[in-house]
């Protein structure tokens, strides 16, 4: 799919599809899609929005893009703490002890 085409109708107001948004991840990874272009992507979505059905489309798009761990032979309850930037560092010292 066109990188151009999925940003336009993204642009428009238009609901992507699954098809589409795998397309354009899978692109940007592979370098065929200009950074650019992503600014201009994800620019699209932050005044456009995403509803719930692209949002979890992308999410999952973006979890099965990188190396996943298999923790299945950990035993217990297994849970993660990351940062998307935007928050202090000083989560990870606070929470750390709680869950000690």
């Amino acid at each position: 799919m066109n990188p151009t085409e999925i940003i336009r109708k993204k642009r428009d107001g238009a609901k992507l599809s699954r098809q589409e948004l795998e397309s354009f991840i899978t692109s940007y990874l592979a370098s065929g899609v200009a950074d650019y272009q992503m600014s201009a992507f994800l620019m699209a979505c932050y005044f456009r929005g995403m509803d719930i059905d692209e949002t979890t489309s992308l999410t999952e798009v973006m979890v099965r893009s990188g190396a996943v761990a298999d923790l299945s032979s950990v035993p217990g309850v297994k849970v993660d703490k990351h940062s998307t930037g935007g928050v202090g560092d000083k989560v990870s010292l606070i929470l750390a002890p709680m869950v000690a």
